[in-house]
């Protein structure tokens, strides 16, 4: 394989992460030009939610730090200072993997004390990114869930998901599972300008319908919604279509938020590419990192009555709580029988559209 070509950097020009500890080697790849996979061995997997969030999930787990798929208004990206890397490129393409994050977690949730919480994957950067498909975390991770009774959501824009979905449909015998795919976009040049290391929206809507077919109520996030740029009839309209016609059980969807780190990075990108509307989102996230009371309101009242057009259950992110359907599947006709083994291949799913590290 073309990877056991990469190079592994160790000199003095490397990024410094975590001071010394924890860095086992920064790996570089032909396939993937200009992003560095730095492998560290985490201390800890679990991710304790502040009681004060109103997320509806205690935990989370985030197996990479940065993200291949570049989306430029992602607000995780301030995340990547705390390494001493910047918001922008490094943030695209200094990407940490925590490679043995499974067997850390599988010894945290041993301890006598775990409650069995829900666990988010995919809260912060993607767990489904194009690293995925060379270091194959998530089998290990949701295997050490399910092991342990513990409920799970994934939130994901990577057709990698597919993958892993016969997987997931056997832990949903016993095991509330969630399943939820990000598609913000749905103008194909748009998308690849904005999003530009993420599958197509044509590919994301072919997982959401391989999910639907097993028998998961898959939700759809229709989020940033971005003034201007998707938020006309038209778009909103084709894109509940489609998510429609996938399969979807349900949308969530929300404005546009720019925390710092990503603010930055987004408007040299819309003076780049969209100048004319520079001006008015300055202007509109001048005081906060969201949008207005007033935009939101106006956003619900065009798209509620799209949703409802399309029978989708649809929420907005402001009270995203509502729309969790934790629960295993309901309907075990639609689910392939229990294998003696959980992570037992799956030949039959097509190979997933995106591409994978190796």
């Amino acid at each position: 394989m073309r990877w056991n070509e990469a190079s592994d950097s160790t000199d003095s020009t490397s990024p410094v992460l975590f001071g010394t500890k924890g860095l086992i080697r920064s790996v570089q790849t032909p396939e993937f030009s200009g992003i560095t996979f730095h492998e560290v061995l985490a201390k800890s997997a679990l991710n304790k939610v502040p009681r004060s969030s109103s997320m509806p999930f205690s935990w989370t787990v985030n197996p990479y730090r940065g993200c291949s798929h570049a989306c430029v208004y992602c607000f995780a990206r301030n995340t990547h200072r705390y390494l001493d890397l910047d918001s922008g490129t490094d943030f695209d393409r200094q990407v940490v993997v925590k490679v043995n994050i499974a067997e850390v977690l599988a010894a945290e949730l041993a301890r006598p004390k775990w409650a069995h919480d829900h666990v988010a994957l995919g809260t912060n950067t993607d767990p489904y990114q194009r690293a995925e498909g060379r270091y194959a975390l998530m089998p290990g991770i949701i295997t050490a869930l399910a092991e342990q009774s513990t409920p799970m959501s994934i939130l994901t824009k990577g057709t990698l998901l597919r993958r892993d979905l016969p997987l997931l449909a056997r832990v949903a015998e016993d095991t509330p599972v969630e399943i939820s795919m990000s598609i913000a976009v749905h103008d194909d040049a748009l998308q690849q300008s904005i999003e530009p290391g993420t599958p197509t929206t044509k590919a994301r809507l072919a997982t959401v319908r391989a999910a639907a077919e097993l028998g998961f109520d898959v939700t759809v996030f229709m989020m940033p919604i971005m003034p201007k740029l998707t938020d006309s009839r038209d778009h909103l309209e084709s894109a509940l279509r489609g998510i429609k016609d996938a399969g979807a059980a349900r949308v969530v969807y929300g404005a546009l938020h720019l925390r710092p780190g990503a603010r930055e990075w987004f408007f040299e990108w819309l003076e780049r590419e969209h100048p004319e509307l520079l001006p008015r989102y300055r202007t509109m996230y001048a005081r906060s990192s969201y949008a207005s009371k007033e935009y939101r309101r106006w956003l619900g009242e065009r798209i509620n009555p799209l949703i409802d057009r399309y029978d989708l259950r649809g929420r907005s992110d402001d009270d995203y709580p509502a729309t969790s359907r934790m629960r295993g599947s309901s309907d075990s006709s639609r689910i392939p029988p229990k294998s003696d083994s959980l992570a037992a291949p799956a030949q039959h799913l097509a190979a997933p559209a995106q591409q994978a590290l190796f």
